[in-house]
């Protein structure tokens, strides 16, 4: 990747940020004009954001205690942080990074970028309920790019879209809230869909009983994020009490052999979410071809997005026959999503 292309990254992101995160923003804004900058972004492992990348190395280190007046600055780190319209902010920001470049280097060459957002089930619910509803079995389901495997929680909380009405597992402690764009009407069962089986398979699993794997999770937290943050750390308590079993290796070449122990009386639900811009093209169509092979003897849906565009989608097969749904749009962070799919046939 060159200079030009990293520094488009970065002005892509600052938009992708604006109402979001003010640090962000500014700080994509001011990296796209800076060579420096630009150039330590370059060192980047293949196929990672380095934007993503980038700030969470910076975050990681500077919740990991080192010493650097930026700190002022991090709502994450500093009680009191200083308003980043000061002049010196983005200068504190180029003399941390070239304090600490060889630790920068090292993260953006050998880490991951594995958010593990949790309020993205609040879009995975209603696509859950909405394949059980068709089908009405059991639920099996294989996630790739798992990280820690927070995502295939989705059956333990509750959710709300705007009104007063509650789904999903009602006694659960963490609720998740988002709001429905689009004209057609969401299908939602009042409790969770039964789940058969789950497995998570990532090619690095985030272990959250490791202190490194669980700092890093939480630096890929943008740093005004608190609320982020609290549900990522109640979400992991909630893996301790309902623990899923995680596999280290490659989610599409495992991928056939994971069916091959799910029960026979469960539909086979494969999902990934900001995942698959991660993958190369080969790899993206192997699985595509791997989900039609499974599909010749299972049913089978595969529920993803950021693999050939940014909206989410259903493709599945039934009895042999393949279909294909485009759900629409959904925010990175879940605060939103479209649905654009008829009512359950």
């Amino acid at each position: 990747m060159n200079k030009a292309q990293v520094s488009l990254q970065f002005k892509t992101f600052a938009v992708d940020c604006k109402g979001t995160s003010k640090i962000y923003e500014f700080l994509s804004n001011c990296i796209s004009k800076d060579d420096q900058i630009l150039e330590l972004g370059m060192k980047t492992r293949s196929g990672q954001p380095v934007t993503n990348l980038l700030f969470a190395s910076v975050h990681y280190l500077l919740l990991k205690g080192k010493d650097h007046s930026l700190k002022e600055f991090y709502p994450s780190v500093s009680k009191h942080p200083r308003n980043i319209d000061e002049p010196d902010f983005f200068s504190n920001f180029k003399d941390f990074c070239a304090k600490y470049k060889d630790d920068i280097v090292y993260l953006l060459r050998h880490k991951l970028v594995q958010t593990n957002e949790v309020r993205r089930c609040a879009y995975l619910y209603p696509v859950f309920c909405w394949i059980y509803h068709k089908i009405e079995k059991p639920l099996s389901l294989i996630e790739i790019g798992t990280s820690s495997g927070l995502q295939l929680l989705w059956d333990q909380f509750s959710y709300s879209y705007g009104d007063e009405e509650i789904y999903g597992n009602k006694q659960s402690n963490i609720h998740l809230t988002s709001e429905i764009r689009g004209e057609s009407q969401v299908y939602f069962l009042p409790n969770s869909p039964p789940v058969a089986s789950k497995v998570g398979i990532d090619l690095h699993i985030s272990n959250l009983e490791d202190a490194e794997d669980y700092l890093w999770l939480k630096a890929l937290i943008w740093p005004e994020h608190r609320e982020r943050l609290e549900l990522l750390e109640q979400a992991a308590e909630c893996l301790k009490e309902n623990p899923v079993k995680l596999i280290e290796g490659d989610g599409v070449t495992l991928l056939p052999e994971m069916v091959e122990t799910t029960p026979k009386d469960s539909v086979i639900c494969v999902f990934h979410t900001h995942v698959a811009n991660q993958m190369p093209k080969e790899s993206k169509t192997r699985l595509e071809e791997n989900v039609k092979a499974i599909g010749r003897f299972r049913d089978v849906f595969h529920l993803y997005n950021n693999m050939w565009d940014g909206e989410l989608h259903l493709d599945y097969i039934i009895r042999g026959v393949e279909h294909k749904k485009t759900i629409g749009k959904t925010d990175g962070h879940g605060r939103w999503f479209e649905w654009n799919i008829e009512e359950v046939d």
